[in-house]
């Protein structure tokens, strides 16, 4: 049997043990980089609390991380066994059914919550439970818990090891599994010669990516209006989304031969393209389309994406592990690539997706993520938390967003007996001022944007633009196929 009990002891009473943070979990700890993850879940039905409890008890209280609070032993924190009362961490809020406009209420209470830290004498997480019926939900439900506890994909993914899929109720979801294209390249000749230059490739371009990663620390993006000032981690946040349909986005995959995730940065690199334009366009200096597209060019504007150094535990492992069958590998091993954005007016839109699918995979054939998690930690161990947060906040704040792309499962699914509408994650605690993240549900495709509105006060546009990017390349796409045919 699992944990069931709703009303434990006091979470003041430590069991046993103890385990180190990893270097990453200091990071997030640290003053200047206090990140926390936050997951916006639609639920088709009513919530029932009780029901979720009783199944966070049977699931999630198993993993450690979720039943562990930092205890200070000697100079170093350290993650201490510690009894849960789930009254504390699932939040059920009285909501007047008749307020006017749910879906803003919605986005109001999310960015309302985050403006107050969690209480670091219990586990660093908590359920907010919305019996409110939006737009495109019958209510609502939202995780806050802190980046030191795991990285966004194995949350994600732990997450969904606590659901199961609607059609049955003993069944773990299935999400989509990558598989490596065979070569093309099978005579002696090239068997020979295609690693020998992979390798050359390899150790240039980890080279070349390490320098610009370090001069980051002194060169900053161009100041538009995406990019936050300083202090900007320390704002409160608004968090909008928008979902449309993962069939169009496989679509021009497929047409073009590119990944999902090269098709998702190009409908964003579109997206921030038309936003600055339109903002821009204000401007009496730069009235006509040349000037614009000519101070767009010049405009250096990059996206940091964190890594998983470890492959991120199946979502069977993760059940087991909550099932205490087994021990997972669990923690926060992160590095950081630099991805740089081409902000242009293109006659063809095609070309978005085509540029940025040739800096992927640029950045395919490059150790930069291996690498910059080895400096950090490095780095942390000679110099110390404060100085490792200090430069790594510096590198963040000079890069214009923060980018994410989370595969989900493919079919819907249930969260303790409760249909899922759709899952938008995000992040808020780092320096910027632009948070994009791309969750796949069954057949739709969720985009979650999270942003300082001192700095983008139109976040729902910003959303529209980027709709507007991936129809537009949808039409062409479209007609080429057509065109094709005849």
């Amino acid at each position: 049997m699992g944990n069931t009990n709703t009303s434990r002891e006091d979470e003041s009473t430590v069991i046993t043990g103890g385990e180190a943070l990893s270097p990453a979990s200091k990071l997030f700890l640290s003053p200047t980089f206090n990140c926390y993850v936050i997951a916006i879940i639609g639920i088709n039905t009513r919530i029932n609390p009780q029901l979720i409890k009783q199944g966070l008890g049977d699931t999630l209280l198993n993993h450690p991380r979720f039943s562990s609070k930092l205890v200070k032993q000697g100079r170093k924190l350290k993650w201490v066994p510690t009894r849960v009362d789930l009254d504390k961490h699932v939040i059920v809020p009285e909501i007047d059914s008749e307020i006017e406009f749910p879906d803003q209420f919605v986005e109001d209470y999310v960015s309302n919550i985050t403006t107050t830290p969690l209480d670091l004498s219990r586990p660093l997480w908590e359920l907010h439970l919305l019996n409110i019926k939006t737009s495109d939900a019958e209510a609502v439900a939202v995780f806050r818990i802190h980046h030191s506890l795991g990285d966004g994909a194995s949350l994600v993914s732990l997450f969904l090891a606590c659901t199961r899929k609607s059609s049955d109720s003993q069944a773990l979801p299935s999400v989509p599994v990558h598989k490596r294209r065979p070569s093309a390249h099978s005579t002696s000749f090239f068997c020979f010669l295609l690693p020998l230059w992979l390798g050359i490739t390899l150790i240039w371009n980890t080279l070349v990516d390490m320098i610009l990663f370090v001069f980051t620390i002194f060169i900053k993006d161009t100041q538009t209006p995406l990019k936050g000032a300083p202090g900007v981690e320390l704002n409160t946040k608004r968090f909008v989304h928008r979902a449309f349909s993962i069939d169009d986005i496989m679509l021009v995959k497929n047409s073009m031969n590119m990944t999902i995730n090269d098709v998702l940065l190009g409908i964003t690199q579109a997206g921030l393209t038309r936003y600055l334009n339109r903002t821009y366009g204000g401007d009496a200096e730069a009235a006509n389309e040349t000037t614009r597209n000519k101070i767009l060019k010049n405009i250096r504007l990059r996206a940091s994406i964190l890594v998983n150094i470890r492959p991120v535990a199946g979502i069977q492992d993760l059940a087991d592990m909550m099932a205490e069958k087994s021990k997972a590998k669990w923690g926060n091993l992160l590095g950081y690539m630099i991805l740089p954005f081409t902000i242009s007016l293109q006659e063809d839109p095609l070309e978005y997706v085509r540029q940025a699918k040739a800096t992927v995979d640029r950045k395919k054939h490059s150790l930069e993520a291996i690498c910059s998690y080895l400096c950090a930690k490095l780095v942390l161990n000679l110099l110390g938390t404060k100085v490792a947060a200090a430069i790594t906040h510096r590198v963040l704040f000079n890069t214009t967003l923060a980018f994410s792309n989370v595969v989900g499962p493919l079919e819907e699914v249930s969260f303790y007996g409760h249909s899922l509408a759709y899952i938008a994650p995000s992040v808020y605690g780092h320096p910027h001022a632009l948070t994009i993240h791309f969750q796949s549900y069954a057949n739709k495709m969720t985009i979650s944007v999270t942003v300082d509105p001192s700095a983008i006060p139109d976040p729902h546009r910003l959303c529209d633009d980027i709709e507007e990017s991936l129809k537009m390349i949808l039409d062409v796409v479209k007609k080429k196929l057509v065109t094709d045919v005849v």
